[in-house]
């Protein structure tokens, strides 16, 4: 009789977690999202998600991975500026901050920490796309949200908040397509090898190359999306494979054209990202035929993974995967005060709002606040 009531004991205490762990997964449901105008689904065939409701405030964690350039370092101080505002802060007990570098198991032990710990969201800029299947698996066995933001997860279980990464290389290389007649030799300056932004970006480029009919020769140099990174090894590349008719930076771009600029080589179409010191080249040096299309996408998407984590806590519905606007502007049409800023840093990324999520920040409130862990 006691080993028949120790088995029923057993057989509950499985029966309750098993419950626990099936009631902690969100229900696919029918859209649209709570705010439609913000969560806007990535694709007409994206789930929506409706996380049972947990009762604030909350415990969030952002685990970041890389950390060694200024949109890294931007993207970590917008996520502690909107943090701390008032609204926000209210629904929070506590906000964490640990970034791991490019060691991708780091970062899985970081996630895996903030699990057994008890964090209720954890956002995530990961490092690989497919190395987090079991961390993946825990956190949705925990009742844990996690929402993977810029460099995403390959996964349908957990939400993506991401622009159109592919998109926008296309992007920049139909700009180089439309003002280089004849093709040529290009110089592409890519990211940190191994994330989903940088093979995204890559793959888009070389797709809009391929299909455009023309012959391109193309000089790929990583630059880890870093201004000194980027200017030396577009310097290396310049003395080496130049000179090149156009070129193509994922980031690091004030450095890519500074390198350009020492090595008088001539100013040439660029497709590059936002940065402040970027285009006020751009806006300087059009007429000697820098010519630019200016596109990506601002550090604030941390502000919208923050802020998709808390809707899905508080049970509303949410996509499984969110599609973020580009913020784009292309020559002739940089104006100063608007598109970029000649009194703020050149390291700046311009473009750092979603209005349509009500995420809109001065560069003092975010340069207010620092890029350590907390």
């Amino acid at each position: 009789m006691i080993k028949s009531l120790v088995g029923g004991i057993v057989a509950a205490t499985a029966f309750v977690m098993l419950s626990s762990s099936a009631m902690a997964e969100p229900e696919v449901v029918k859209g649209p999202a709570a705010e439609p105008d913000c969560f806007a689904p990535w694709a007409a065939d994206t789930q929506f998600f409706k996380f049972p409701k947990k009762e604030g405030p909350y415990r969030i964690a952002l685990a970041n991975g890389y950390i060694a350039n200024t949109w890294r370092i931007q993207m970590i101080q917008t996520a502690k500026a909107y943090a701390a505002q008032k609204d926000v802060a209210a629904k929070l007990k506590e906000f964490k901050v640990v970034s791991t570098g490019e060691d991708v198991p780091a970062q899985i032990s970081a996630i895996n920490n903030f699990i057994d710990s008890g964090f209720d969201a954890i956002v995530v800029n990961a490092q690989n796309p497919t190395a987090f299947g079991p961390v993946i698996k825990r956190a949705k066995e925990a009742g844990v949200v996690l929402v993977a933001f810029d460099n995403i997860l390959d996964t349908k279980d957990a939400i993506n908040v991401n622009v159109d990464q592919k998109g926008l290389g296309e992007l920049w290389a139909k700009w180089l397509i439309n003002h280089i007649p004849d093709g040529g030799k290009i110089l592409e300056v890519r990211g940190v090898a191994g994330t989903s932004v940088d093979t995204d970006r890559h793959n888009g480029i070389h797709e809009a190359f391929d299909a455009s009919g023309k012959k391109w020769d193309v000089t790929e140099v990583a630059g880890k999306w870093d201004d000194p990174t980027a200017q030396k090894v577009t310097a290396d590349a310049i003395a080496t494979n130049g000179p090149f008719v156009g070129i193509t930076g994922q980031g690091g771009d004030t450095g890519i054209v500074q390198a350009m600029i020492d090595a008088k080589h001539p100013f040439v179409p660029f497709g590059g990202e936002t940065e402040n010191g970027f285009r006020k080249f751009c806006a300087a040096h059009a007429a000697d035929g820098l010519k630019c299309s200016s596109a990506g996408t601002g550090p604030a998407q941390v502000a919208v993974a923050i802020k998709t984590a808390i809707a899905a806590l508080e049970g509303q519905v949410v996509p499984q995967s969110v599609k973020l606007p580009l913020a784009i502007v292309e020559d002739p049409n940089f104006k100063e005060g608007q598109d970029y800023f000649p009194d703020q840093s050149d390291n700046f990324f311009v473009g750092n709002s979603f209005p349509t999520c009500g995420i809109n920040f001065t560069a003092q409130e975010i340069m207010g606040q620092t890029k350590a862990d907390q």
